[in-house]
């Protein structure tokens, strides 16, 4: 394949991961993004996509318009396909186990109807030995194509700019003609491609994320120490990051724990494979166990500063899963706000992405019209989102709430409401008395 030759990829799975990936390879190739549930492709088609992401409607739109992008729900759409990119976004439960089931039913009939010689790139969030599963089931059905792994590198916010401008991408592939295929395909975003086999680049995505969850723990336990030391984990972080053998871009910044749905995913794949294989998991076990107490931070600090929520009013500025998006899946800001009305407290939130609430979160959550509107008559400020919008909150803003306790635990307004008479609780602040 080489690098100026017309290829035609279709890209299946037009949720998040999806749609990123279609946009962006539109951008060079001829793309055709499948998914086989029709709402989402009329949606598609009229120009709104599944889920907000910053930049991904017009790129859609300018894929469209160069006559680059199409969408389908007919499976025999990959029929004269050159590639077959799998970008479904993995589903997980409630405890972060991932039904990895969901995307082998959707991905393995389009195998059926798949060209000889056709290259199959999984980029879904999948356990190791996916790649083989696909190969079999290729085998089986008597179609002879290539597998390659691309793990994605999906960061809510920022997911355009990072699938055009990656740090590296890591590619598993099994020969040497798959190689400069997927390379062909790759090189418009970056040279820096790490090479290895499918299973080292399914497991390389497993051991990424666990590694950054373990840095988050290590952190939040670090925190936790300094709040009853009189340290700052704020200077902790800046001395660590300094330090040429860890870095300024290392996980490592205080907070409520990660939430799931992505780290927590991998971390308990990783667990699950080495308990079936009986191999030593104490550090995995204690990265999740450790991560659940740090999720609760913001419940401790408010009975202990409250003493009973009980008809207490608590504003929640943010409710979404992270700034620049829409989703409110795995959010801590909600299960918190959950939390809290289920022992009596009255939660008004507001958050600039989200103007309703779905059903099951309306008749417990009330939304406010501005941040201020949220503030009147609170209790308790918590910051549940980093929005920007945010940043521009004075002391002054909470001059109409009954008490100004404001609950941080990023610590992302503390240059701007920290002081001035406001009682100000962040992750690992500790005080000379503590």
């Amino acid at each position: 394949m080489a690098e100026t030759e017309s290829v035609k990829i279709v890209v299946t799975g037009l949720w998040h991961l999806g749609c990123v990936t279609a946009a962006c390879l539109a951008e060079h190739d001829e793309v055709v993004g499948h998914d086989p549930d029709r709402a989402v492709i009329d949606g598609l088609r009229r120009g709104e996509p599944p889920i907000s992401e910053p930049g991904m409607t017009d790129l859609l739109h300018k894929g469209v318009a160069s006559g680059r992008l199409s969408y389908t729900d007919d499976p025999s759409a990959v029929a004269d396909a050159d590639v077959l990119w799998i970008a479904y976004d993995t589903p997980v439960d409630e405890r972060d186990v991932a039904d990895v089931e969901f995307v082998a039913r959707n991905a393995e009939p389009l195998i059926a109807h798949l060209p000889e010689g056709a290259l199959v790139v999984i980029s879904s969030q999948v356990p190791v030995g996916f790649a083989a599963r696909m190969e079999r089931r290729a085998a089986e059905l008597g179609v002879r194509v290539s597998v390659a792994v691309c793990p994605e590198n999906l960061r809510l916010g920022q997911a355009l700019e990072i699938f055009r401008h990656p740090d590296r991408i890591v590619a598993g592939v099994r020969t040497e003609a798959d190689r400069e295929r997927l390379g062909a395909l790759l090189a418009p975003f970056t040279n820096n491609l790490v090479w290895m086999s499918p299973e080292s680049a399914e497991m390389t995505k497993h051991a990424l994320n666990a590694f950054l969850a373990t840095s988050v723990t290590f952190i939040n336990e670090i925190a936790g120490i300094c709040e009853q030391v009189g340290a700052d984990i704020k200077d902790v972080e800046r001395g660590l990051k300094s330090e040429s053998r860890i870095g300024p871009r290392a996980y490592l910044s205080a907070g409520g724990g990660f939430a799931g749905g992505t780290l927590a995913r991998d971390v308990r794949t990783l667990s699950a494979i080495a308990q079936t294989t009986r191999t030593p998991h104490d550090v995995l076990d204690g990265v999740l166990a450790t991560n659940e107490l740090q999720q609760r931070w913001v419940d401790r600090v408010i009975e202990r500063a409250l003493v009973d929520v009980r008809g207490a009013r608590l504003a929640v500025l943010g409710l979404t899963y992270k700034p620049d998006t829409d989703t409110l899946r795995r959010s801590q800001s909600v299960d918190f706000a959950l939390r809290m009305h289920e022992r009596g407290a009255e939660i008004v939130a507001y958050d600039p992405a989200v103007r309703r609430l779905p059903t099951d979160l309306a008749h417990r959550i009330a939304m406010a019209e501005s941040a201020q509107a949220a503030l009147a008559g609170a209790d308790t400020l918590i910051v549940g989102t980093d929005w920007p919008e945010f940043g521009a909150l004075t002391p002054r803003d909470l001059a109409t709430m009954r008490r100004r306790l404001v609950v941080d635990p990023r610590r992302f307004l503390e240059g701007s409401l920290r002081g001035e008479g406001v009682e100000y609780l962040g992750v690992g602040i500790g005080s000379p008395s503590s």
